[in-house]
């Protein structure tokens, strides 16, 4: 274990010389705090691809105790919070579910997921749903909204093919992902019944074109930026990382935590929302500090 100072040292920012530390200075008036982790993908699975998938429940635990210290008002990971062996095992694989959601469920507020392609590999949507927990969410419901502090929170499932089947038990191919029409309909009713601004929640990235990103991500985007309501969207699945704003919306793509061995090249961060729209971001680990202004320009973004 390790203590809040040690925690600390390890931000991106103070790596980086910066003085400022929004963790430190706590919440200010009117100000939402989460969270964040992407790409855990936890399993007890021999290293591949640089993925130490095993000393991914040790990188978890390691934010666990940093936001129940810190405390965040919920945190959420988007997408492919485990993973399974070269031969999946079903029981193997639920079991490694199961052990990585006992670790989430060590914060002590509100707890959110999101769908990514490796969560649905040899298990069904609904058997993730059984094991993992969306507070105050029905269980069968991959996609959904919450209100925090003046704030609605939009999550997507981008784990569908393009023909609309949506992915069951190795019935896809992982760079075959959309957004339904029906998901759509719904996204759009959200945003116009929504009277706060608005940050979204995907695994599959929605700001470019390829096997990394949503097929019909363009489609996506138009309806977020027609809403002129969507601040930011976050997003896993590029375990490199990645920023763009596009139209006014800052995409923002977190480092994967299973990425590396070792404590030290983990990645996790807290985002502090504003009532004026500013977009903190402090990295943990290898994980990089932002602070996103509202506006369209990129050079308005500074990258710490």
């Amino acid at each position: 274990m390790i203590n809040r100072r040690q925690f600390i040292q390890t931000s991106s920012w103070v790596a980086g010389g910066l003085v400022l530390s929004p963790f430190l200075s706590g919440c200010g008036a009117g100000e939402l705090a989460f969270g964040w982790v992407t790409d855990i993908h936890y399993a007890q699975a021999p290293v591949k691809w640089d993925r130490y998938f095993s000393e991914s429940r040790e990188k978890l635990a390691e934010a666990m105790l940093l936001y129940n210290d810190g405390q965040m008002d919920f945190v959420i990971e988007t997408g492919d919070f485990k993973d399974e062996e070269p031969i999946p095992i079903k029981e193997n694989t639920l079991q490694y579910l199961r052990d990585i959601e006992a670790v989430f469920k060590h914060f002590t507020g509100p707890r959110y997921h999101v769908l990514g392609n490796h969560d649905v590999d040899s298990i069904s949507k609904t058997e993730f749903q059984s094991v993992i927990r969306n507070t105050g969410i029905s269980p069968d419901k991959t996609y959904y909204s919450f209100v925090q502090k003046n704030w609605r929170f939009i999550v997507l499932d981008a784990c569908f093919r393009a023909d609309g089947v949506p992915y069951d038990t190795n019935n896809f191919k992982w760079y075959d992902t959309s957004i339904p029409e029906e998901q759509l309909q719904w996204l759009e009713m959200e945003l116009a019944r929504s009277k706060e601004p608005v940050c979204v929640f995907v695994h599959q990235p929605l700001d470019g074109e390829g096997k990394l990103f949503v097929n019909n991500a363009e489609q996506v985007r138009q309806v977020l930026e027609g809403s002129g309501k969507v601040t930011a969207v976050f997003q896993g699945h590029r375990h490199e990382g990645d920023y763009k704003v596009i139209n006014g919306i800052h995409y923002i793509t977190q480092k994967a935590m299973v990425d590396f061995s070792g404590m030290t090249n983990s990645s996790y961060s807290v985002v502090r929302l504003s009532p004026e729209g500013l977009v903190t971001i402090q990295g943990y680990r290898r994980a990089a500090s932002r602070i996103l202004e509202r506006g369209t320009a990129a050079e308005w973004v500074k990258t710490v």
